[in-house]
């Protein structure tokens, strides 16, 4: 029977949290808090059992008082069907199992309840990353793990099917924020708790000239006119239901009483064989 392959090295993500809780820097959550909170004003609909899946309860609480909080563990304290509206909140992207949290937000759900996800994705860091990658393979000659993998847009879509949700949406958008430099763009990480955890990485001591070096290729690359470096945030929105007989249902193929090219007023046009 296999297994589902270790990403994460939960005990340093814990550390790492800790240790950030000291002093945290955590605009990116206030900015996701803020987005939810524009979703959920668009949906007409009130909601009145909330869980929210955060590590940073701080952030979310003030504007969801009445919300249970539950940690982002791997088994999500989640009863069946004791909820209307879920919100996982910028931490999938340390799931070992992102399909398995979503199917257990859905399975929390009552019919008709709704799935709000906010996750980072695919262009998320792509300047440290390559730079990290140029230095390490300079000054170590190899590579190793050092910034999570993120999904595509598309496949988030898709893992949201697999978990049964209804009426899927996904969307992007992009927070770009700008430092002195990439050393102090490493030292906001840490205090967001986004350090290295990953299982696979190196537990050895990186060389000293490691993180220079990466800071100087950072700048020679990405460097704006005033001197600072950017950053660069995606933060996929996904928003899926859980599936009820009351909502829209697609039609059977070939079932349509009208033809598309009467609607567009156009002459319709056969396909060559």
């Amino acid at each position: 029977m296999s297994t589902t392959p270790r990403l994460t090295d939960h005990p340093a993500l814990t550390r790492h949290r800790a240790r950030a809780a000291r002093a945290p820097a955590l605009f990116l959550h206030d900015s996701a808090c803020d987005e939810a909170q524009d979703r959920l004003a668009m949906v007409n609909r009130a909601f009145t059992d909330v869980v929210i899946v955060t590590p940073w309860p701080q952030v979310w609480a003030p504007h969801f008082p009445a919300a249970r909080i539950v940690p982002d563990a791997e088994t999500l304290d989640l009863a069946e069907g004791s909820a209307d509206l879920v919100i996982h909140a910028l931490a999938l992207h340390w799931a070992d199992d992102p399909v398995g949290q979503m199917i257990q937000c859905r399975r929390a759900l009552r019919p008709d309840g709704l799935f709000l996800g906010l996750t980072f994705a695919g262009r998320t860091l792509h300047e440290l990353r390559a730079a990290l990658s140029q230095a390490e393979t300079e000054v170590c000659g190899g590579l190793s793990p050092r910034v999570a993998p993120m999904a595509e847009i598309r496949d988030l879509g898709a893992l949201m099917q697999r978990a049964g949700l209804a009426l899927p949406v996904a969307d992007a958008a992009t927070l770009t924020a700008s430092y002195e430099s990439a050393l102090h763009l490493m030292r906001d990480l840490r205090a967001m708790g986004e350090g290295n955890a990953l299982a696979a990485r190196h537990r050895r001591i990186p060389p000293r000239a490691l993180f220079p070096r990466a800071a100087a290729l950072y700048a020679q690359a990405f460097a704006l006119p005033d001197g600072r470096v950017p950053a660069t945030f995606e933060i996929i929105t996904l928003t899926g239901w859980a599936p009820d007989a009351s909502q829209p249902q697609p039609l059977r193929p070939g079932s349509a009483s009208a033809r598309l090219a009467d609607a567009l007023g156009t002459p319709e046009q056969p396909l060559k064989d």
